[in-house]
């Protein structure tokens, strides 16, 4: 009888271990996971100039990022590293796979000869034939010199030529939209702050590091560490926390638009659909056109689709000149940002291929957005 006592006692014991990791499984299932990437560490030092060292700002940025969306009860934060060491970029990449991310987002600093070069640069993974692109990546890509059996490891990619990673197997598409919508929003955070967003919004080049990881992943190049004035900003406590505040806003916004506001749902598929929840935001002043800029929008009654081509700190004409000969180019401004975007259509299938006319000309980081009775809008609604 005792002996039946002790095991029943156990077994309700085990039960209830059993019951509670399930449940702090459940729990952890409906966080937005987050993975952070400082970039370089230890021995690699990254860009070094007038005295700043890239490693360190990266980890001061990524490490403050962190502290913010922490603060959400709703997100779990990942971090590659929390203190100086050296990750290998491939390790990097699977640090987010294992975690089951829902995004990846790499910050380093930008560095040039050109001492004069300043302004935020964000990517995504794609196959740029762009030179200063392939530059960059080609510095990042790099640091793979510094593993160990590198060239076992990373068998057919040259560093030295970012191109050969066109024979490697490219997970860039399924995630290419929501990545590109995730970099849109840190530059618009960006221009917002008043930052100089470099070129003509989300770029595209072949890092490493954005390659291996299977989900949404952007690498964010906070600013020019070879600049003197801007090196100063990226070393200093109130400039990292302008920065880290930028991504940061941008990150949970990504989560609220594509996740809700709420906790997440178990059957969450990478890269996921929208959820779209009916709340203020949707018709927030902050998402109102400025209609004087658009006037085609003014009685809208009936969904209009529009492809974004590029958001910039500058203003500019809107003709074909401008915008590599597509015409039928509408304009609208928030804050200090101007957002360019061609075409117009409430048909789903010709914005499409207005979409591919947009990337026909050069445009590769364009994506479509919709409005409603002059009001922006996601794509999922419009779409319904």
């Amino acid at each position: 009888m005792k002996l039946i006592r002790a095991f029943s006692k156990t077994s309700l014991a085990l039960s209830f271990l059993m019951m509670l990791t399930y449940s702090s499984a459940l729990g952890q299932s409906n966080l937005f996971r987050v993975t952070l990437d400082a970039g370089h560490g230890a021995h690699d030092f990254g860009a070094t100039y007038n005295g700043h060292v890239e490693k360190n700002i990266n980890l001061a940025l990524v490490l403050k990022v962190g502290r913010l969306l922490e603060q959400n009860p709703k997100i779990d934060v990942i971090y590659t590293r929390k203190t100086d060491v050296f990750i290998d970029l491939i390790e990097r990449a699977n640090i987010a796979n294992r975690a089951d991310s829902n995004i990846f987002v790499s910050i380093h600093c930008n560095a040039n000869k050109n001492t004069a070069g300043d302004g935020t640069e964000t990517y995504v993974m794609g196959m740029s034939k762009t030179a200063s692109n392939l530059e960059a990546a080609k510095k990042e890509n790099s640091v793979i010199t510094l593993e160990k059996d590198y060239k076992q490891k990373y068998e057919g990619f040259d560093p030295n030529s970012p191109e050969t990673m066109i024979g490697m197997t490219l997970m860039q598409e399924e995630y290419m939209d929501n990545s590109i919508s995730l970099a849109s929003m840190v530059e618009d955070a960006f221009g917002k702050q008043g930052r100089k967003i470099r070129g003509e919004g989300v770029k595209q080049a072949p890092f490493m590091v954005l390659h291996k990881a299977y989900m949404p992943r952007i690498l964010i190049e906070t600013g020019f560490i070879s600049n003197y004035t801007e090196g100063n900003f990226l070393d200093s406590e109130d400039g990292q926390n302008e920065i880290a505040s930028a991504i940061a806003d941008a990150i949970i916004s990504y989560k609220n638009e594509y996740f809700g506001n709420g906790s997440l749902e178990n059957n969450i598929e990478k890269p996921s659909q929208k959820i779209i929840e009916k709340s203020v935001e949707d018709t927030s002043s902050s998402l109102k056109i400025q209609l004087k800029e658009v006037p085609e929008l003014k009685n809208a009654q009936t969904i209009l689709f529009k492809v974004q081509l590029s958001a910039s700190t500058k203003k500019m004409e809107l003709t074909p000149n401008n915008f590599n000969g597509l015409k039928t180019i509408s304009m609208e401004s928030d804050n200090k940002l101007y957002k360019y975007m061609y075409g117009g259509t409430s048909n789903y299938d010709e914005a499409k291929k207005q979409l591919e006319e947009a990337k026909s000309k050069g445009f590769n980081s364009a994506y479509l957005i919709a409005f409603k009775n002059g009001i922006k809008i996601s794509i999922q609604d419009a779409i319904k």
